[in-house]
């Protein structure tokens, strides 16, 4: 395994798609066997079909990543496809994804009442919140273009790990959801 990073430095949830030269049970069980090794640097689950990687509770902060395998049979039946996404603990996710969708329906609310009052020639003073809300999706978005920043040092780790239980360099993409 070399040194050199897999990983983009920022990418929104990166993930990976590998074909390997193993079946499913063969993988869940050099996964498991790394889980339960003594110097395992991840703790997680590895059943049939899909595996979770995290960092250790005691390392683990608000912004740590966590990794999601799926994985299915190839067509010739000896292989499988192993599809892994990285991203933040659902509970972040779901956080931001609500925060997002909140300010663009306010946004988007507040645009259509002050564009129509501006159209009827009445007083549009509401659209003064439009500027102040894009800024907070920026300010929002650097938060967790920030959060991703710190949490890059283990997503190499949860990258390194997989990497070093199944005996193989994968490539992480840069496309996200």
């Amino acid at each position: 395994m070399s040194q050199e990073s897999h990983l983009p430095p920022f990418a929104v949830r990166p993930r990976f798609e590998v074909e390997l030269a193993m079946d499913q049970e063969l993988v869940i069980q050099k996964i498991n066997k790394g889980l339960s090794s003594a110097d395992a640097k991840c703790t997680g689950v590895a059943i049939l079909g899909f595996i979770t990687i995290r960092i250790p509770p005691l390392e683990r902060h608000y912004w740590s990543p966590e990794l999601a395998v799926t994985f299915d049979d190839c067509e010739n039946g000896k292989n499988c496809l192993l599809r892994g996404r990285y991203g933040p603990a659902p509970s972040v996710w779901t956080m931001f994804v609500f925060f997002y969708a909140v300010i663009g329906v306010v946004l988007m609310f507040l645009s259509v009442v002050g564009l129509s009052r501006y159209s009827l020639d009445m007083p549009a003073s509401i659209l003064w919140w439009v500027p102040a809300l894009l800024v907070l999706l920026l300010s929002l978005y650097l938060v967790s273009y920030f959060g991703q920043k710190l949490g890059h040092d283990q997503l190499e780790t949860l990258h390194g790990f997989l990497e070093k239980c199944l005996g193989m360099e994968i490539d992480a993409g840069e496309e996200g959801e």
